[in-house]
């Protein structure tokens, strides 16, 4: 619907680990472009859990870049815990301040668009909905589980899955610049990375690194 208000909630690691089933990656210039495109974008929220005690997050320079380039940044300390089979794991989870945020957004807005598959998620969809907002749910039933919960889908007003967007949002990880002289894959973001980002990790292999944690309520 041409000129409604919109607001983007991105659950960080979901959408990650959605992408990544899928083989690509997640260009979030042109994400916030093609959302732009199709009415009044008022604001889109990024959540990501960060690990606590560490000098240096590796998921700091896409969090640095999103925040100069147009995202409100959510994050929250979390601890990095092993559990009894010895296995690797990051206490945290961003529901909660997402919810609350979409709550108080849904009466600015006309439209909301979530991505993230997690079925905690259908009672804000409902609660959204009932104070008159659409709701779409960006995901993908494409792959085996599909990384969409069924109730979250069938709740949302509309269903977009997100393999359907990759040419519009996505970058194949095929068609990055390999050259040895150019670190940290300068140009990921298509000549918009900020200089001092771009003498750093490459924002979406920062995230690989964080979303690859297991996360846990």
């Amino acid at each position: 619907m041409t000129g409604e208000k919109i607001a983007l909630f991105i659950d960080g690691a979901n959408l990650y680990a959605t992408a990544k089933s899928l083989g690509f990656d997640i260009d979030y210039k042109k994400l916030l472009k093609e959302f732009q495109s199709r009415g009044n974008l008022l604001r889109a929220f990024y959540y990501t859990a960060i690990i606590e005690d560490q000098e240096y997050s590796s998921i700091r320079p896409l969090i640095d870049w999103l925040d100069y380039n147009g995202y409100a940044v959510v994050t929250k300390a979390t601890k990095e815990f092993v559990d009894q089979t010895g296995r690797r794991k990051v206490k945290g989870n961003m529901d909660i301040e997402l919810a609350v945020d979409a709550m108080e957004t849904a009466s600015n807005v006309d439209h909301i668009v979530l991505f993230s598959g997690d079925g905690d998620f259908t009672r804000l969809v409902e609660a959204v909905q009932r104070k008159g907002v659409r709701v779409t749910v960006v995901s993908t039933v494409t792959t085996q589980p599909p990384m969409v919960a069924d109730e979250l889908r069938r709740q949302a007003d509309v269903f977009t899955d997100i393999i359907t967007l990759q040419s519009k949002i996505g970058r194949d990880p095929s068609e990055r610049p390999m050259r040895p002289r150019e670190p940290a894959e300068g140009g990921h973001h298509g000549g918009h990375t900020p200089q001092f980002l771009q003498r750093g990790p490459a924002p979406q292999r920062a995230g690989a690194a964080a979303a690859d944690d297991d996360f846990e309520d």
